[in-house]
């Protein structure tokens, strides 16, 4: 029987973000698992959509004796500590060693995200497998599923034997990938041998919107062109594609693409196809972004016209999936001064991130009017909206996803309210977590469909469960960290010649 090592590390670093993660970050449950450890790890992550669980699956099919390592994940923010990363790494690299040591591994799968900055070092995933292949020796193959916005590293490629990628933003395919990759790791134990890699690299940052895979050109390099590749060419054994993520000011960000063959003929042939498909679109990766008052009139105008269901409003640059604090208030001062909540079925913004403001509303009843300063405390030049908010609804922040992406995840946002200022409905939790799915509103009495202005702290995973009620969705840029425009940043590490946004 194989022994298998199961373990994960996540996070998406945002440089440009204010607050970083440390190790609590990891600890607490949030819409995933907290950290978690062997056999613990195992009960933390069944039945979560994640690509652990798929891998997990797959692997147990196979009849695989499954060693369990650790496994954690943060919310995106800042940089990862150096404590937390050491630590953790430390944890897995401690468990590896204690699983050789029980016996011969014949394979290692890692459940990463692949865009992890720490204040130490800009490459989180290729340090750590580094330090696994230092520890281990490179006879034991090393499959590691990744996020659709890793930046793709040398570091990575060169020391793991396979990566995959996610093929849908919003991620609904998280299981699937992790169940992918698992495949990959079950052959390359069968054959005892290594697969040819092929390594490219596009040089233009993908903003994060338009590397949604409903729309081109995404979609098309997802669902024909890179499975058509798979499909047509019976060297080749796995491709994967990122979009990157543009919000790591790191030398390698960016989008990037991988191929592992029977040989490196094989290998190379479907990267330069790939890569071909992806340059020649790159003046398609782009679309209109709104602003705040115009995308409030622009959703007055639609609730006006036969219809049903919410105008959505995606507050794109405070999105926590992408490091936002989940706190920032353009979007709601805009939905007050625009009186949005006497729109056709009112205004609701979520989810906010303010246990203050959540905790205070907790020590009053329902129906209670209550003094807050709502949120405006974690992005530098905000400001909390000050004034009397009436509390229309509390819960305790635990529930279940039913949505295709967060589906299943217990939810533990600690204490959490619906509050109403001026017309517009709040939901308010105590931690940060983009608001993708519809239970997060449904836990406080507000039922999306119903709603006519929903303007979700969100860039793209919100789609998911969101898009099929909404009457039309809006990008909208209100002030934030997570920019919706690369190219208004300022890197410092960039590699020369990277465009900071595709050539339009």
């Amino acid at each position: 029987m194989a022994r298998v090592a199961v373990g994960g590390f996540q996070h998406e670093t945002n440089t440009f973000a204010p607050v970083k993660a440390d190790f609590g970050a990891f600890e607490r449950a949030g819409g995933w698992p907290g950290l978690a450890r062997g056999e613990a790890m195992l009960a933390a992550v069944d039945g979560v959509h994640i690509p652990v669980t798929g891998a997990l699956e797959t692997l147990r099919d196979s009849g695989a004796d499954i060693v369990p390592l650790c496994w954690s994940a943060a919310t995106p923010s800042a940089h990862v500590t150096e404590d937390a990363f050491e630590r953790i790494s430390a944890m897995l690299l401690e468990d590896l060693r204690s699983a050789v040591a029980a016996g011969p591994l014949d394979g290692i799968y890692l459940d990463l995200h692949g865009a992890m900055v720490c204040e130490h070092f800009e490459d989180g995933e290729g340090e750590l497998l580094r330090r696994i292949r230092a520890a281990l020796g490179d006879e034991i193959p090393i499959a590691v599923s990744l996020d659709l916005h890793v930046n793709l590293t040398e570091a990575m490629v060169r020391y793991a034997d396979v990566l995959d990628i996610y093929r849908t933003y919003p991620h609904v395919d998280m299981a699937e990938t992790g169940e992918r990759t698992a495949g990959h790791l079950l052959r390359l134990m069968a054959s005892g041998g290594k697969w040819a890699k092929a390594f490219r690299r596009p040089e233009f940052l993908i903003p994060l919107n338009f590397g949604c895979t409903d729309i081109d050109p995404p979609r098309a390099l997802y669902g024909e062109t890179l499975p058509g590749l798979l499909a047509g060419d019976r060297g080749l054994n796995a491709l994967a594609l990122a979009m990157g993520f543009p919000l790591s000011d790191i030398a390698e960000a960016g989008p990037g693409l991988v191929a592992y063959g029977d040989d490196a003929a094989a290998a190379n042939r479907a990267a330069d196809t790939l890569i071909d498909a992806v340059n020649a679109r790159e003046a398609a990766f782009g679309s209109r972004i709104w602003s705040p008052a115009a995308a409030i009139d622009r959703a007055k105008d639609l609730l006006g016209l036969p219809g049903t269901g919410p105008v959505v409003l995606a507050d794109t640059q405070d999105n926590p999936g992408g490091g936002g604090p989940g706190d920032t208030t353009g979007l709601l001062r805009a939905l007050i001064d625009n009186n949005a909540g006497a729109a056709r079925g009112g205004a609701v913004i979520g989810v906010f991130n303010d246990p203050e403001s959540a905790e205070k509303a907790h020590r009053h009843p329902v129906g209670a009017t209550v003094d807050l300063d709502l949120g405006g405390k974690l992005f530098p030049g905000d400001n909390p909206i000050a004034g009397k908010f009436e509390v229309v609804a509390l819960g305790n922040g635990r529930f279940t996803g039913t949505g295709p992406m967060w589906g299943g995840a217990r939810y533990e946002m600690g204490a959490y309210a619906r509050l109403r200022h001026k017309g517009v409905d709040i939901v308010v939790a105590s931690k940060p977590e983009q608001a993708g799915d519809q239970s997060m509103f449904r836990h406080v009495g507000i039922e999306p469909a119903s709603v006519g202005i929903l303007a979700l702290k969100s860039s793209v995973h919100f789609r998911a469960d969101f898009a099929p009620l909404a009457r039309e969705v809006l990008t909208v840029a209100a002030p934030g960290p997570v920019y919706a425009d690369p190219a208004t940043l300022d890197f410092k590490n960039l590699r020369p010649g990277c465009r900071l946004r595709p050539a339009f």
